[in-house]
Order: structure tokens, then C-alpha cells, then sequence
């Protein structure tokens, strides 16, 4: 960052470099010198050729770098690009407040290919409370006349967006409203300058107002389908999709900026002059210095250490990964410097919470995406409690709206999956049962797995809407997918269409669905009955199970339901699905009956079976998928006894796949097998674990019922599992919580009689 000038045209009362402590500014030269840019530009090149950089970002900086000229400006970039170009790609930049901008000046920024970001804090009531002239006059005229240059086709090139300063007496809203009327390319939003000596300003009685101001913009803009990228929230959802931060501002990546100011000294970044005097210097200048000499310097070279550079409190929050302890500058507290959370920890602890998809559940909560530390222990037991089950649930809700956000960026350039986001959004805020309900759909999950590694179709993500307006009963319409004749709605049904691919308008009302003149009742609730015949509008309906309140579906009409090594069965006639419902239902309550501790995983985790084609042999098969958690898939069975035993076997599947979604149970790189006794062909140590689980529930069954035929069965089960356990132990392959959970399981072994 270079500070071309170091004053400024205008008197903002927020602004950290002319109304916080640090005064340095007024000692330093009004331009930068010729011979001071020809050095950083020397400097900036010899940096950039020592370590092999493809690109460099230098930023022209102030004050206001206006106040340069256009002809100073003009003989900068030209400076910066004949040097560093030569060895490096240079993306030259400027941050301005707008006021000076003129066509002269666009004239020299296209010429050099100058992006050129301006300060705007929404319409003239909220930019005039802070960004006036020195004489109270407005600045806002001349600020949108900057704008309304950049927009000339001839001058676009150089609009790189629009910064604006958070502040709690604007309507965030309004703000939004008046950013994008801009038309900018970026927006970002900056949080006011604050520390622990020198606190924000909060209005009584609310804990999070800055998260709260930057949540309404959050929703505004999902709802309006991400119309221009906001750095700020792309930054968190990059965080949540396993990226790195695009802002300073969050994220865990290392310091990547350096000052230099108009007399060519270093210095760390220059919002550390909001803390005290003296706070940025580094003591070190073009002149004399490298810019690895900069680079190494303790107070910057703390801030390229990642998580191992934040304070104690910090390196023990659960989003600590998304918020990376906050702007460094506001964190500082006199005493003990820097070494403290942000003073805006609070805010943007819920921020990120939010917009990951985190939902805040109270202070300190678990973090969504995680496990309690009781719940392995309590797993490792066979059965587990029925609330160790909820938050497996949970945990995996939390994934599932994780993988949405994340595919919610590439849903912007899919019309019908854009549409369907929107639709979504709002239903999350106003219906969120309705939301939830769709998003624990086993197949919802496996369909966004798939999109998400380009497998699958994203326009699917309107079928989810759909299906969630439907159980809302709201008043809507959109556009949906064709799939082998069929729209399906997940946990609803299917309605056949005319065309067997392709693209339909589906409208919606009060659960009704229209389609090309048909109205069609899916009465949600009750359109699941076990009995539920196909309609002669064309609507399939799910099957349904009730127990006892809870409704189980008979799958047989999702298309992502084919994620098994098994073949499933198309529709099932009503004759057949009535068997199938009235054998699931009394294999549930086998289960309450024989082992009711197994009953609270089955009732609360199986949300649907899908049948599965009869094997020529006759043999009975069963299976879950990881990418599909609450679904079980089985063939037909010729007694509920037997088809209990299955159910309990695959829900203890889903439970170990829950975990091993959120927990590193082994060493997931070692390509060890081992041999088991259930199978013919070497295991990997994940088989192996999950088999060892899968037949400790199948033994402790067994071990309840009567019998020689069933002591037999708990025998061969209870040795199956007991050696793949000492196997698994032996090896040296599981992690810590790995090694206390395997060991769990062998103790509950080891305590029956």
C-alpha cells in the first residue's frame, strides 16, 4: 500500500489516520517524491523476482491519492508498471473518496489498468454523517458524480467497487439499497475502527449490534440471489467451504500487506493507528531495507502464523477458523497489546455462526457442526441415548445447509436454481420447520454431495424449494426441473409431466400444486397415508409409516435414492407398498419391544426406507450410504423379526457416519487392510470400524432373545466384533478418539454375561 499523499479533502470524523491517536501523518511529506516511488517500485520488483511472485497488488493509497493530480498519478503508474511489470504482473489499485475524480483522471487510470475502489456509506443522510468536508458541507454529490464516471462504458474497466463503513444509526437495508444502485462490481463493509481502551459504540441492552446491522444485509442479499459480491460474506462462506478469507477482516491466512508511507518508510498496516501513537512504525524505509527485511519484522511476521498467533481465547472458540480472531487492529487493549480477542468478539462470533450456517444456540454453544464431547462415550455403549441421536441429526442438518451456502454461489448463474435459492432463503426466515423438514431428507444430502462435485444437477435445489413451499403452504411459483418424466419433491412425492426432460412452471398454493392446467392436492400430512394409491393427476406420492406421530417414508420416487451397491425398486404398486408399510411398522415396534435402547436411534435417525430389488439367491440384503444419512435401504423380507434386526444394524451405519462426518476416528491416509470374518476380501480400517459397530448392536440383539438359534447367532456376532476390535487396536491406526471409542465398544462387549 502506497501512501502517495498524506492529506485528504475531506474531514471524516471515523476516519483512523487524522482522528485516532496516532498523529504521524502530520510530520509526513504532503506527495510522495518521484525518487521515493522510483525506490519502492525498485524494492517492490527485487522482492517479486527473489521470490519467483506471478502478480503483485500495490494500492495507491492516502489521504486522498487524488490530491496527487492527474499528471502525478500519470507518471506513478507509469513508474510502477515499467519497473515491477518487468518482473511480475502488477495489479495496480486505489482507494479513493471519490470527490476529485474527473474524466482526466479516468482518462490515466484506464491507461494504466488502475482498479479504483471509493468510499460510499449509502445515501446522502448516511454518508453525510460521517464523510463531510472540513466546513460541514456535504460530500455525497461529488461522491455519486465519481460513481456515475466509473459507469461510462469507457471508464468501467476501472470500477472496482464500493467501500462502505458500517454504522448502527443508518438502516442497513436503505444502505444495501443505495450501494447496489451503483451498480458496483465488489461491495464490502467495514467495521468502525474500535479497540478495548477505545469500545464501539453499542446500544443498551443489545449484544450483538453490528452482527445484527450485518445480518439484515445478509438476508437481503441472499433473498435477492447474491447480486454483487459483498467481500465480507464471501470471505466467511469461502472459510466454510474449506477456503481461504478473501478480507483482512476474517479468515486465518497470514498478513500479506505492507505500508509504505509518503516519506518511504515501512509500515504494518495502517488501521493499527487506531490503537496508539506509534503503533504501525516499523523503524525500517525503502532506502535501507527489503522488503523482507519488512516481511520479518516481529509484529508482522506474528500476524503470517495463522492460528498459532491468536490469543488463548481465541485458539478455543469453535469458529475461530471463520472469524481468525478478527480485524488485528481491533483488538488491541493496553497492558497486553494485541493479544486479545476483537473488541467486536461478540458480533462477530454470531456473524460467522450465521453465515456459515452455524445456528447460535446460547454462550458459549457447540458449534453445530460438531459433536458434544460425551456423545463417543455414550455411541461406544452399542445402542447410545436418544440424545446423542438429536445431535447426530443436527450435526448433519448443519452439513447439509453448509453444502447449500456453498453451492448457493454457483447457483446464481442457473436460472431455475437461482430462483429456487430465493425461494429458500425466504422460506428459511419465515417457515423454518417447512425448511428443515426438506433438508433432513436423506436424498437432499446425497443430491447436494453430488452437485457439489459436479455429479448432479443443480436446478434440483428448486425441486427442494418447491417441496418445502408445498409443507409451508405458502402461495408461489417457479421454475422446476424434468426428470424421466417426473418433478420430485423430496419427502413429498413426484407429479408426472408432460415432457421427459426439461424445464416446467410449477405454481403452488396453499399445498396445492398447478401444473399445465392440473391442480393437484398433496395434502402434506396426510398425502403419505400407507394406503396412499397414485392419483389419476399424475401424482405419486411418498408412502408413509406412522409411528406413533413420527412419519417414516417409503421411498421408492426420489432420483437420488440410487446411492447403493444394490439395485432399488421403481414405484412400488399400492398392493406391495401396503406390505412393506405394515412390515416396517411392526419391525419398529419389535424393536421397542426387544432392545428399546435401540429404539431411540431407529425412531429418531431412520427417516426413510428404500426398498431394494430381491436377489435371484433369495439371500436378504441391507444397506446404508454415507451420503445418504436416514435412509436404510432393504429387500423384502418374510418376517418382521428378521427385518428388525436389519433396521438396527443399518441405523448403527448411519450413527458411525454422522461422526466420522465431524470426527478423525483413524488415520484416514494409512492404506492398511485388515481380514474379517463377515467378509471374503480385506477390509480398509473404515469397513472394519464400521462393521465392528454395525455387528456389536447385531450381537446385543441376539443376546435378548430366546433360544439356542439366537445364542448362536450372539456367539459367532460377539466374537466377530471383539476380533475386529483387537485387530483394530493392535494395528495402530486410530486416533486418540478413536482408540477411547474402540475401547469403549470392547468394554461394553466385555460386560455382558
Amino acid at each position: 500500500m502506497l501512501k502517495l499523499v498524506s492529506r485528504c479533502d475531506l474531514a471524516c470524523d471515523h476516519c483512523y489516520v487524522y482522528e485516532h491517536p496516532d498523529q504521524s501523518w502530520r510530520r509526513q511529506p504532503r506527495v510522495m517524491a518521484p525518487a521515493t516511488v522510483a525506490a519502492v517500485a525498485r524494492r517492490i520488483a527485487e522482492h517479486a523476482a527473489a521470490h519467483r511472485l506471478d502478480v503483485v497488488r500495490v494500492v495507491l493509497h492516502g489521504g486522498e491519492p487524488l490530491l496527487a493530480g492527474a499528471a502525478r498519478l500519470d507518471a506513478t503508474a507509469a513508474t510502477l508498471r515499467r519497473v515491477v511489470g518487468a518482473v511480475a504482473r502488477l495489479d495496480l489499485r486505489m482507494q479513493s473518496n471519490g470527490v476529485l475524480l474527473t474524466p482526466a483522471v479516468c482518462e490515466v487510470l484506464v491507461a494504466h489498468d488502475v482498479k479504483v475502489g471509493i468510499s460510499l456509506d449509502g445515501d446522502r443522510a448516511a454518508n453525510d454523517r460521517h464523510r463531510r468536508h472540513a466546513n460541514g458541507a456535504s460530500s455525497h454529490r461529488r461522491v455519486l458524480r465519481a460513481l456515475s464516471l466509473l459507469r461510462r462504458p469507457a471508464y468501467r474497466t476501472s470500477y472496482a467497487g464500493i467501500l462502505c463503513t458500517v454504522d448502527l444509526a443508518n438502516d442497513p437495508i436503505r444502505v444495501y439499497e443505495a450501494l447496489l444502485a451503483e451498480e458496483p462490481p465488489h461491495v464490502d463493509f467495514l467495521l468502525p475502527h474500535a479497540n478495548w481502551d477505545s469500545p464501539p459504540v453499542r446500544p443498551d441492552g443489545v449484544a450483538t449490534p453490528y452482527a445484527d446491522w450485518l445480518l439484515a444485509v445478509h438476508r437481503r442479499w441472499l433473498a435477492d440471489g447474491r447480486p454483487v459480491p459483498i467481500r465480507l460474506l464471501e470471505s466467511l462462506l469461502s472459510t466454510a467451504s474449506g477456503r481461504g478469507s478473501r478480507s483482512e477482516a476474517v479468515g486465518l491466512a497470514p498478513a500479506d500487506l505492507v505500508v509504505v508511507e509518503t516519506d518511504g518508510t515501512f509500515e504494518q498496516v495502517d488501521s493499527l493507528k487506531s490503537a496508539f501513537d506509534g503503533a504501525a512504525v516499523t523503524g525500517l524505509d525503502v532506502f535501507r531495507h527489503r522488503v523482507d527485511d519488512a516481511a520479518a519484522h516481529p509484529a508482522i511476521a506474528v500476524r503470517q502464523s495463522g492460528l498459532a498467533g491468536l490469543c488463548a481465547t481465541c485458539r478455543g472458540c469453535p469458529v475461530v477458523r471463520h472469524c481468525g480472531g478478527g480485524l488485528y487492529a481491533h483488538r488491541y487493549r493496553a497492558g497486553n497489546g494485541f493479544d486479545n480477542p476483537s473488541v467486536y468478539c461478540r458480533d462477530l462470533l454470531r456473524l460467522a455462526r450465521v453465515v456459515t450456517t452455524a445456528p447460535v444456540v446460547g454462550e458459549p454453544p457447540r458449534p453445530a457442526d460438531s459433536l458434544s464431547p460425551g456423545v463417543l462415550d455414550d455411541l461406544a455403549t452399542g445402542p447410545g441415548t436418544a440424545g446423542s441421536a438429536e445431535q447426530l441429526g443436527a450435526v448433519h442438518l448443519a452439513l447439509v445447509r453448509a453444502l447449500l451456502v456453498a453451492l448457493s454461489e454457483r447457483a446464481a448463474g442457473d436460472p431455475v436454481a437461482a430462483e429456487g435459492w430465493r425461494l429458500l432463503v425466504r422460506l428459511d426466515e419465515t417457515h423454518p420447520d417447512a425448511v428443515r423438514a426438506v433438508l433432513s431428507h436423506p436424498f437432499v444430502s446425497r443430491w447436494a454431495r453430488r452437485c457439489r462435485d459436479g455429479v448432479a444437477e443443480l436446478s434440483h435445489l428448486a425441486c427442494v424449494a418447491a417441496a418445502a413451499a408445498v409443507r409451508a403452504r405458502v402461495r408461489t411459483d417457479l421454475p422446476v426441473p424434468v426428470r424421466d418424466g417426473l418433478v420430485s419433491l423430496p419427502t413429498l412425492g413426484a407429479l408426472a409431466a408432460c415432457a421427459g426432460r426439461g424445464v416446467v412452471r410449477l405454481a403452488i398454493d396453499d399445498g396445492d400444486l398447478r401444473l399445465g392446467g392440473r391442480r393437484v392436492a398433496t395434502e402434506p400430512g396426510r398425502q403419505g397415508a400407507p394406503d396412499g394409491a397414485d392419483g389419476p393427476d399424475g401424482w405419486l406420492p411418498v408412502r408413509t409409516v406412522s409411528l406413533d406421530g413420527r412419519r417414516l417414508l417409503l421411498e421408492d420416487t426420489d432420483p437420488y435414492r440410487d446411492c447403493y451397491d444394490l439395485p432399488v425398486e421403481p414405484r412400488l404398486p399400492d398392493a406391495a407398498a401396503l406390505r412393506w408399510a405394515r412390515r416396517l411398522e411392526r419391525a419398529v415396534r419389535r424393536v421397542d419391544a426387544e432392545a428399546a435402547d435401540y429404539a431411540a436411534g431407529v425412531r429418531t435417525l431412520l427417516r426413510a426406507v428404500v426398498p431394494l430389488r430381491a436377489e435371484p439367491t433369495g439371500r436378504f440384503r441391507s444397506a446404508a450410504a454415507g451420503t445418504a444419512f436416514g435412509a436404510v435401504a432393504v429387500t423384502a423380507v418374510p418376517d418382521d423379526a428378521t427385518l428388525a434386526v436389519l433396521l438396527v444394524h443399518e441405523v448403527q451405519h448411519l450413527k458411525l457416519g454422522a461422526v466420522l462426518d465431524v470426527c478423525d476416528l483413524f488415520d484416514r491416509d494409512d492404506p492398511r487392510t485388515l481380514s474379517v470374518p463377515w467378509r471374503d476380501d480385506p477390509r480398509p480400517v473404515e469397513g472394519v470400524l464400521h462393521g465392528a459397530y454395525a455387528h456389536l448392536a447385531v450381537a446385543d440383539v441376539w443376546r435378548r432373545r430366546p433360544g439356542p438359534a439366537a445364542e448362536g447367532h450372539f456367539r459367532r456376532y460377539r466374537a466377530w466384533t471383539g476380533g475386529a476390535l483387537d485387530a483394530l487396536l493392535d494395528l495402530g491406526v486410530l486416533t486418540a478418539e478413536g482408540e477411547r471409542f474402540a475401547r469403549g465398544m470392547r468394554a461394553t462387549l466385555d460386560g455382558w454375561p
